[in-house]
């Protein structure tokens, strides 16, 4: 592998600390909003797939415990996104269905940019559930471009 001259090779620490602060606020941001996207996701796909989301459904499909899912179900109640009795199904709010809608979204934009790449759709897929929480509208946008202008 050739080296690329001093002068071309970017510093992995940015010179300006506000700018990597920022940087590294944007990605904690995004692993706290991580979690809730994707059971507003999970739940809608399951609402529509089987006409109701349970907690064991959940559980089952992420692959935690229901005491898991009770708490994030709890905070997500707290913050507007899902309603729910004790021992019944789950359903979103407006907010929680608006939430997962630009999840769903996000996603398949990510997928497809991946799939017309040449990623394999297995691995597409497993990378999009991660980089869909991550990238930015602006990304998303020049992907979106990017997936128009090469259809097949």
């Amino acid at each position: 592998m050739s080296k690329k001259p001093a002068e071309t090779q970017k510093s992995a620490i940015p010179d300006d600390p506000e700018l990597q602060a920022q940087r590294f606020g944007r990605v904690r941001e995004a692993h706290q909003t991580e979690t809730a996207e994707d059971y507003v996701e999970l739940i809608a796909d399951l609402i529509e797939a089987q006409g109701e989301a349970r907690v064991v459904d959940l559980s089952s499909r992420f692959g935690v415990s229901h005491a898991t899912v009770n708490k994030v179900i709890a905070r997500l109640n707290r913050e507007g996104l899902v309603s729910n009795r004790k021992y019944r199904s789950l359903f979103l709010t407006d907010e929680g269905r608006e939430l997962a809608v630009r999840c769903k979204e996000r996603h398949l934009i990510v997928f497809n940019f991946l799939r017309s790449i040449g990623v394999p759709e297995e691995i597409a897929e497993i990378d999009a559930e991660g980089v869909e929480h991550h990238v930015s509208e602006e990304t998303l946008k020049i992907f979106q471009a990017y997936i128009s202008k090469h259809k097949k």
